[in-house]
């Protein structure tokens, strides 16, 4: 595997960090080496958040990066942000509630993941950033479902694993609904 350099985006609330730390733990648990670098404004929730993570065999040398393999993007302020430092050829993803002017660069990948709409035939809102993470997993099998799940049972409190299933469930309704943009 090769270094993968991503940053998710949104607003805070919508689990851009803790889809981050448990992609970062689920690296960890696979002997890899990560980096988890989490950037928000004094309004955690509603404000914007992002988080780069960097999953690679080798010793990383600095978490700080000016462009992106990756970038998985929940809101239109993010997009505006972050869609021109996604490296050429390189992934971006986006949620389709959240987004009113799609990306339009044609030198990357690009995906449409609707997990707003998923999360709500779920009935379960907080799946949300679970169905996302499916839909990276999906496109980049950086690190396998269990050891996600693993890395879910460390970051949850323990008075919530019984959501560790629903999870799962989220995960693989993501992998299951990413489409290629056209």
């Amino acid at each position: 595997m090769k270094t993968e350099e991503i940053i998710i985006a949104g607003f805070g609330g919508q689990g851009v960090l803790s889809m981050g730390k448990i992609l970062a733990y689920a690296a960890l648990m696979e002997g890899k080496e990560v980096s988890w670098m989490p950037a928000y404004g004094p309004e955690q929730r509603g404000g914007t958040a992002n988080v780069t993570v960097i999953v690679s065999d080798e010793r990383i040398s600095s978490p700080i990066l000016s462009s992106y393999d990756t970038a998985i993007i929940l809101n239109q302020p993010s997009m505006a942000k972050f869609e021109n430092k996604v490296k050429p050829g390189g992934t971006l993803i986006y949620d389709g509630y959240g987004i009113s002017e799609p990306p339009t660069r044609k030198d990357i990948s690009v995906y449409r993941i609707d997990a707003m709409d998923a999360a709500a035939e779920m009935n379960n809102m907080k799946a949300f950033n679970m169905i996302v993470l499916g839909g990276l997993l999906k496109l980049h099998p950086i690190v396998s479902i269990e050891s996600v799940l693993k890395g879910l049972r460390k970051t949850l409190p323990e008075r919530h694993h019984h959501l560790i299933p629903m999870n799962e469930e989220a995960i693989r309704k993501g992998m299951e609904i990413i489409r290629s943009h056209e």
